[in-house]
């Protein structure tokens, strides 16, 4: 009977959760403007999708280049800081990891503005890496929490065996504890992918030029259409397409995402 339960309510979970997106996908490749007012199925939907603007792979890449650059800035940072944050002594440690974390307090939309000048400072205004920046800042503190609890959870002999042997500090850190916190990685390399990938605000504020806008941007504006019509069947083939990248990431690194969780949470 537990095992009864038990499935029939993940089972009930996952139809709610997938039925959305099984009946997007449909409504893309059915109806009228799908087959071109034929029967059965067609993808004539993604072919007006896929022609707008300056061509959905430029949008796809334009994101792709965002999400990259999120992703890179977030891991390369905070795993440096959380070994800093767990295995280094200095003057005002818990005060600077605090600080961090405060930072998942205040609403992002309230700095865009001030960023916006920073970036214009650096000469980084309009730019996917500057966009990308942006977006790493606010993965920061959730990536140096996962961080500093990942390296707090390996034994602490594994790096002093290290130093033995004749590794430096970078080296005990390169060679033995990045593959003890790898689930922890991937797992700070998922979120920053999935949050930069969907993004929309920041995009907005920080992109003026059509040719450097994200997905999202695109969507929004194919959903806006032209003197207030949509194209519901070529939205729904964008979605389709914003989503997909999303859910074969997830399900290529769940296994390391659930035992990243497991490190981050746990200590000892």
């Amino acid at each position: 009977m537990r095992k009864a339960g038990y499935y029939s309510t993940t089972t009930v979970l996952a139809v709610l959760f997938l039925l959305p997106m099984i009946w997007t996908l449909y409504s893309s490749t059915h109806g009228p403007q799908a087959t071109n007012g034929a029967g059965g199925w067609g993808v004539d939907n993604y072919e007006r999708m896929s022609r707008y603007g300056e061509g959905i792979g430029l949008y796809v890449l334009n994101t792709t280049v965002a999400a990259l650059v999120t992703v890179l800035v977030t891991v390369v940072a905070t795993t440096l800081g959380g070994y800093a944050m767990a295995r280094l002594s200095f003057p005002g440690k818990n005060l600077l990891f605090l600080v961090t974390l405060a930072i998942l307090m205040v609403p992002y939309t309230t700095i865009l503005i001030p960023l916006y000048i920073v970036l214009g400072w650096l000469g980084l205004q309009n730019s996917l890496i500057g966009l990308g920046l942006v977006l790493a800042m606010f993965q920061l503190p959730f990536g140096l929490f996962m961080m500093r609890n990942s390296f707090e959870a390996l034994p602490v002999e594994l790096e002093e065996a290290a130093l033995i042997d004749g590794c430096t500090p970078g080296g005990a850190l390169r060679r033995v504890l990045l593959r003890g916190v790898a689930p922890g990685i991937v797992t700070v390399a998922l979120f920053s992918f999935l949050a930069s990938w969907n993004e929309f605000v920041a995009p907005l504020i920080f992109l003026t030029d059509g040719t450097k806008f994200t997905l999202p941007i695109a969507l929004y504006n194919l959903q806006s259409g032209n003197l207030g019509s949509i194209d519901y069947g070529a939205l729904q083939a964008g979605v389709v397409t914003a989503a997909l990248p999303c859910v074969l990431v997830f399900l290529l690194l769940q296994r390391y995402y659930v035992s990243g969780f497991s490190a981050g949470a746990l200590k000892g």
